[in-house]
């Protein structure tokens, strides 16, 4: 049975099945091609008439994700100029005023859709909570640093289908004063901007960060993979040099400077970058409820269906050590908790903690409003992948078939249950069902069987790398002062 809903831009037809209503490829904003190409969103042209939203809309320009992710995480790629484009899912049944989700998908700023099975909102839908997916701009078109193009294009974006949100959810039963925003990976991050970017203030009022701390880089080194591309393509490195590069050369180009980087091995990438604009320098971050968390091993989608675990020596983990400036202790942490490990799994674990878990417990140590944390544990036997990252999303929104390339066959439907069960819970009322953060740093973890609270867990380990941390700054600070102190002696030096 169709249903139509009327947005300020015009009338859009959906689809209801099994008391789901469905809109899929709404535009929130302009078609971001021809003379709009590298320019900060623009306002959608009004229709007339009613317009058919049956079908997810176009991706934003990508490559898929290299072997044998590609497999891992099928990234479907639907062609189309009007690729700035979203996704509703509500009750059918006549409701108002329902708490609205607000899903941004992740792929290192330069993969992923909001397109994928993995994401369909249904779930959410059924049990009360309007779920919204987006797409924005990705690669170089979204997140390249020019000096004659507006920064941070991907999260500008993003900024202007929370607007859309405001404006228009009522008109799908969703309450615009009650939004959580809620992303994964690169989706994380984009959130953890969002909530320090005076454009976003009041465009939403909870976050969940999955798998993905608050990081920006300085413009200078956002710039470095565009000098890297303009190279390549002997052109400038300027927005309108780039806009006359066709769009399938611009990609593969693109490809070949990313190379095989990923969030934990590193290598050149995308990122937000500080513009003092849309992303200030310093800022305090909105006070809003807040949940956030990660994968228990999350480093094995990277190292582990490529073979990278079992490339890596001893001796590359010792010149790891030393080129990251890792203190010999923490390795030695890491080894006698984990008798049998490889070295590649030491790298990794000591990887997911620097990179993910670490800065994810020092934002909820910062933060006076109410902070939840979690940890997903359950271990995927597929290719040995262990609880990796990404592989929590099918039990949030409670897909688990459509995620079978992860989780296999037969994944824990009481799991998926018990999660997805939260993530309403706190969208709804700002409360997941556990204690909130407080200075026993209460972890509500994830698994099958077994899932419950556990206060500080591993806390040695994050421990260690505080100390380091800390060690760090101290060394850095001593060294400045002796330059201060030797430029004082000779003003001239």
């Amino acid at each position: 049975m169709d249903i139509i809903a009327t947005t300020r831009h015009g009338k859009v037809r959906g689809r209801v099945q099994d008391g789901i209503a469905t809109f899929l490829g709404v535009p929130y904003a302009a078609p971001p091609f021809g003379a709009r190409r590298f320019l900060a969103p623009a306002p959608v042209e009004p229709w007339e008439g009613v317009r058919d939203a049956l079908e997810y809309g176009p991706t934003a320009p990508k490559r898929p994700y290299r072997p044998p992710l590609d497999r891992l995480i099928p990234d479907p790629d639907i062609p189309g100029d009007e690729c700035l484009n979203l996704n509703v899912w509500t009750p059918a049944g006549g409701e108002d005023r329902l708490p609205v989700m607000v899903w941004i998908h992740g792929g290192s700023m330069r993969n992923g859709s909001a397109s994928l099975p993995l994401y369909d909102g249904r779930a959410f839908a059924r049990d009360g909570v309007v779920l919204v997916s987006i797409n924005y701009r990705l690669g170089v078109e979204g997140f390249g640093v020019f000096p004659d193009a507006p920064d941070n294009r991907g999260l500008l974006d993003q900024i202007a289908a929370l607007t859309w949100v405001r404006d228009n959810i009522a008109a799908f039963g969703g309450d615009p004063g009650n939004v959580t925003v809620c992303g994964e990976s690169a989706g994380a991050i984009a959130i953890a901007a969002l909530m320090t970017s005076p454009r976003a203030a009041g465009l939403f009022h909870r976050a969940i960060l999955q798998s993905g701390p608050p990081h920006t880089v300085p413009r200078g080194e956002g710039a470095k993979i565009v000098r890297s591309m303009a190279r390549a393509l002997r052109v400038p490195a300027t927005a309108e040099a780039f806009a006359a590069v066709d769009r399938e050369r611009l990609l593969d180009v693109q490809a070949a400077v990313v190379g095989r980087a990923d969030p934990v091995g590193g290598g050149p990438g995308f990122h937000i970058v500080v513009d003092g604009d849309v992303v200030p320098a310093d800022p305090p971050p909105f006070e809003v409820d807040l949940l956030l968390g990660s994968n228990r091993e999350e480093y094995r989608l990277w190292f582990v269906p490529d073979g990278t675990v079992d490339r890596i020596s001893g001796l590359t983990l010792r010149l790891a050590l030393l080129r990251f400036r890792i203190p010999g202790r923490v390795a030695r942490l890491y080894r006698a908790a984990r008798p049998g490990a490889r070295p590649g799994e030491i790298l990794g674990e000591m990887a997911t903690d620097l990179l993910l878990r670490g800065p994810l417990n020092r934002l909820a140590d910062s933060r006076p409003s109410r902070t939840f944390v979690y940890e997903f544990a359950w271990r995927s036997p597929v290719m040995g992948l262990g609880a990796c990252h990404a592989l929590e999303i099918g039990f949030v929104f409670d897909t688990l078939r459509a995620g079978e390339e992860l989780t296999g066959p037969g994944a824990p439907q009481p799991l998926a249950d018990a999660m997805h069960r939260a993530w309403v819970a706190f969208a709804t009322s700002g409360d997941p069902g556990w204690v909130s953060w407080d200075a026993r740093r209460p972890v509500m973890v994830f698994d099958h069987p077994g899932t419950g609270v556990v206060l500080a867990p591993r806390e040695e380990e994050l421990s260690v790398w505080l100390q380091a941390r800390r060690a760090s700054h101290v060394s850095h600070v001593s060294r400045t002062n002796r330059v201060n102190r030797r430029t004082r002696r000779d003003p001239w030096r």
